[in-house]
């Protein structure tokens, strides 16, 4: 399997990777209240976990409820 073949399966998953990440640091440096953890976890997590896992993480677990 070559790289080729696989690219146009990669690049909207990274570009959705990418658009997570960024939403979730937003909202973890914009917003001074969370359901668990402080500001330093969550990032730490995010940046971590920078695949989905650190943003799904911090939606379900970290955001509180408005």
């Amino acid at each position: 399997m070559k790289l080729t073949e696989v690219l146009p399966f990669l690049i909207p998953l990274i570009i959705v990777e990418l658009i997570l990440l960024i939403v979730t640091l937003r909202h973890v440096l914009t917003h001074d209240h969370y359901k668990r953890g402080n500001r330093i976890l969550w990032v730490i997590v995010v940046i971590v976990g920078m695949e989905f896992i650190g943003p799904i993480l911090y939606f379900l677990l970290g955001k509180e409820d408005a």
